[in-house]
């Protein structure tokens, strides 16, 4: 069983988190630049196995596609190309920054890193690939 992947995708930077071999701890591992998201995937894939891809979905509080919608839907596509072998899923990031300032702030981060976009950006992938991991489990359990 491989891991779990999950892509916090911006325009300027991605936050990217991954699964433990078991999935069952969500780890934030890097703010990447978006531009080399791809480059970036294709070598972790080479040293990790990586069953499952999840991007956040982008929505408005009406539940209507934001802007970075139109960015997301093409790069699942060529992502299901370019890996057959694994499940590329959406999972639904509203809120997820707004969690993420709220987790800076419960921890106790400091304010100078709390303006650090980039780990904003993989708290916010680790919130939605431990929401995703959540469903799972619940799903497996009905």
């Amino acid at each position: 069983m491989g891991r779990i992947l999950a892509i916090d995708y911006g325009t300027k930077r991605t936050g990217i988190a991954v699964s433990d071999p078991l999935r069952i701890i969500a780890g934030g591992l890097e703010t990447i630049p978006t531009r080399a998201l791809e480059k970036w995937l294709a070598d972790y894939f080479l040293k990790e196995e990586v069953d499952i891809l999840v991007l956040g979905r982008p929505s408005r509080m009406d539940g209507t596609p934001s802007e970075t919608w139109r960015y997301i839907e093409p790069l699942a596509a060529r992502l299901r190309k370019a890996y057959p072998d694994k499940e590329v899923v959406f999972y639904d990031e509203r809120l997820t920054s707004v969690i993420a300032h709220r987790t800076m702030l419960d921890s106790g981060i400091g304010r100078m890193a709390r303006r650090d976009k980039a780990l904003v950006d993989k708290i916010s992938a680790t919130i939605i690939l431990q929401g995703y991991m959540e469903r799972m489990q619940t799903n497996e359990r009905l």
